[in-house]
């Protein structure tokens, strides 16, 4: 009788056994299997403005460091290509260093980071200061020599970039020049910019903060007293600014690693990376 007894325990036990372990199989088959443990895979392109080579630049090598399965690409085409690009399907994300216009639509612009546009002089002019109607009268003609700002007597040469960058727009919507710059140069990059700028002592040009700050050769002048510095673009007290902007199609979702890579560059832990590119994060 203790036999039958001792052999119905054991049978018992060993049932309970093998049914824990079950169990616990699958959970531990569900939790390896849910997408927050899944490697994420594929490819993302972006496309769009140059102003934002540096800051897409280490977003993507961190990105792809922490995702060894995904590749990031960067198209420098411009701010209006960028917006077309996204809107055709030509890419995953564009990228706009300007708001989107109203002929734009059906996008969504996310702000990604802010950045100034700086006002950039040959290091050796003796301005230091300009105001946003000395500005505006600079670039559409109606002062037209150094003397009338206390520099030397010399023609000012205005370098800007060309029509659809995204540098330029922001520029000529915030100082009001739209269609009325008057340009020695327009140059199709913020480098070439700076360059000629640094080659001309009558010149002047602008560019975006995070390519202009610490060059040689050049000067960032204040405007209205205000200095072209992270703090004062933040709390909005520089006068130039602009966004930049990662642009998605509404109605299309996002691959997984797209989204995955979109999230991270709007997210908190992209911060550091955002001031190493020389912008001000805004997460």
């Amino acid at each position: 009788m203790m036999k039958r007894t001792m052999k119905k325990v054991c049978g018992a036990v060993a049932v309970s056994a093998a049914l824990i372990l079950a169990l616990a199989a699958c959970g531990d088959s569900q939790e390896a299997d849910t997408p927050e443990d899944a490697a994420v895979i594929g490819s993302v392109s972006t496309n769009g403005s140059t102003s934002m080579e540096k800051i897409i630049g280490v977003l993507s090598e961190q990105f792809m460091a922490d995702n060894s399965g995904v590749t990031v690409t960067y198209d420098p085409t411009g701010s209006g290509t960028g917006i077309e690009s996204v809107s055709t399907g030509s890419c995953d994300i564009g990228l706009a260093s300007r708001d989107l216009k109203a002929e734009e639509s059906g996008l969504t612009a996310t702000i990604v980071a802010l950045d100034g546009i700086a006002v950039v002089v040959n290091g050796n002019c003796p301005v230091e200061d300009l105001t946003m109607e000395q500005i505006t009268a600079i670039f559409t003609g109606k002062i037209k020599d150094w003397s009338e700002l206390g520099g030397e007597a010399g023609a000012i040469a205005c370098i800007g970039r060309e029509a659809g960058s995204g540098t330029r727009d922001g520029f000529e919507s915030v100082t009001g020049t739209e269609d009325a710059c008057v340009l020695s140069q327009e140059l199709t990059s913020t480098g070439a910019v700076i360059e000629a700028v640094k080659q001309n002592p009558n010149a002047i040009g602008y560019a975006s903060l995070s390519s202009a700050e610490g060059q040689e050769g050049i000067k960032l002048v204040t405007v209205e007293g205000v200095a072209c510095a992270e703090a004062t673009v933040l709390d909005g007290s520089y006068p130039i600014q602009r966004p930049f902007m990662l642009v998605t199609k509404n109605g299309v979702e996002l691959s997984p690693a797209a989204r995955a890579f979109f999230d991270f560059a709007t997210s908190s832990a992209a911060n550091d990376l955002i001031r190493a590119g020389g912008a001000v994060p805004v997460a």
